[in-house]
């Protein structure tokens, strides 16, 4: 169970990481940027609040508060991401932290319990947490991602009126064990 918890985790993890890569590499650097009005997050904003919150909440999972001390996060929301390279150099620092972070869970400390401003987690409400955290943000880059596109957009899932195709696809193949992520961490940019 414990493997299967954090190997299903994991891939979820990269499922969500994949969606903001791919979103990201169809934007020019202006739309990287861009914000519906001053009180609005630009998908750069996005990006670096889920790059607060993972150093905060991975860096020393298993011993420290999720809420670091040195933690800015007023400022994760301040436009001042300066380029693409930064942009980018955050987003995959954020990212190496949690999966360096789960790399460290495994059977002896499964059980371990997590805080996160002094309230208690177990292992997997710390990692569901987390999960549909990220998931949400990188829902709002995917949609503002998606709009600045229009119809130059390449969808990230099954393309508008190809679901009986897929659906075929899928159904002409005999039952199997595979994660629902897979396909889709794997594909092609």
């Amino acid at each position: 169970m414990t493997t299967n918890y954090l190997d299903s985790a994991r891939k979820q993890f990269q499922y969500y990481k994949t969606l903001g890569d791919r979103t990201m590499d169809q934007l020019t650097d202006d739309q990287l940027f861009w914000q519906y009005n001053p009180e609005s997050n630009s998908i750069a904003i996005i990006a670096k609040h889920l790059w607060g919150n993972m150093l905060s909440r991975w860096t020393d999972f298993l011993t420290t508060d999720g809420e670091k001390e040195w933690r800015q996060r007023e400022a994760e929301f301040d436009a001042d991401i300066k380029n693409r390279k930064e942009l980018q150099q955050k987003w995959e620092a954020g990212w190496q932290c949690l999966f360096t972070a789960l790399d460290t869970v495994d059977e002896e400390n499964f059980d371990t319990i997590i805080y996160i401003r002094n309230m208690g987690h177990t292992i997997v409400e710390a990692i569901n947490r987390q999960l549909a955290h990220y998931a949400y943000h990188v829902g709002q880059m995917v949609y503002l991602g998606r709009m600045l596109k229009g119809a130059e957009w390449e969808s990230l899932s099954i393309p508008r009126g190809e679901s009986a195709a897929y659906n075929a696809k899928k159904f002409s193949q005999p039952k199997h064990r595979e994660h629902f992520t897979e396909e889709w961490r794997n594909k092609k940019k």
